[in-house]
């Protein structure tokens, strides 16, 4: 199994880094955008970055099922491996010219979150972790930060403001005044930020799957922690937060109220 996933892993990297530099084609240029049923934006960047994904993974691994966030689920939905492509997370940075989007791939198997792949092309960023195998920020090992305290932590968030809306406001009032400093480096880049220690919690809201499926394998090989807002280390809570571990327990306190 260990050979099978440094070879999965390492075709997830490549592809990952291939879709970046198709994003980069488009990236700061005059964009037409497009809106989507939910009223979210997708450009041409996004479209071409996933028609990249699945042809990629689809000669690689035509047994393998791909569910991405614009062509929705191909394959088999009984198969034992399952792709999950974000081509752009953050398009709205995206089509503002700001560098804090990703490529995002995962991939489960039998549903479990295997390996996690999030390239910033833009930064020249790119972190990759396969279950058991570590952590690894642009070909060097990386680890979650050792900061113990909330209140000396850095926390990161997607939105500033809003959390009301899903039902989050006075958790994140509460997380917020407890924190040492907040800034709002959202999407990938901020669960990023964690996995390299360069921040200790990463706040998302909202999420979904593919949002999430490439994170957990990345954040828990990095010696973190990526759950729900309840705590639960899952990729289907509709909801996200890293930390590094250390200080999970203290931002839940807060959370809950307790």
């Amino acid at each position: 199994m260990t050979n099978e996933l440094s070879t999965l892993l390492n075709f997830a990297h490549q592809i990952a880094w291939a879709a970046g530099k198709i994003t980069l084609r488009y990236f700061q240029s005059d964009l037409t955008v497009e809106r989507k049923a939910d009223q979210s934006p997708v450009t041409i960047a996004d479209r071409e970055s996933e028609a990249f994904l699945r042809a990629a993974i689809g000669a690689r691994y035509p047994d393998h099922a791909i569910l991405g966030e614009e062509e929705g689920l191909s394959g088999h939905e009984g198969a034992i491996y399952r792709w999950i492509l974000d081509p752009i997370d953050g398009t709205k940075s995206f089509v503002r010219g700001v560098p804090l989007y990703g490529v995002m791939v995962g991939l489960l198997r039998e549903d479990e979150p295997l390996v996690g792949v999030v390239n910033i092309p833009a930064l020249g960023e790119i972190v990759y972790a396969a279950r058991g195998q570590g952590c690894w920020w642009n070909g060097r090992p990386c680890r979650v930060s050792g900061v113990t305290s909330l209140a000396e932590s850095l926390v990161v968030g997607t939105i500033a403001h809003g959390y009301e809306a899903y039902g989050k406001g006075e958790a994140f009032q509460r997380l917020l005044a407890a924190a040492g400093l907040f800034r709002t480096w959202g999407d990938c880049y901020g669960h990023l930020l964690v996995a390299t220690g360069r921040a200790e919690v990463a706040l998302d809201p909202i999420m979904n799957i593919w949002d999430a499926a490439a994170l957990l394998p990345i954040i828990s090989e990095a010696g973190g922690v990526f759950s729900d807002w309840q705590g639960r280390m899952t990729i289907d809570g509709g909801e996200g937060i890293s930390s590094n571990g250390l200080v999970q327990a203290e931002v839940l306190r807060w959370i809950s109220g307790r």
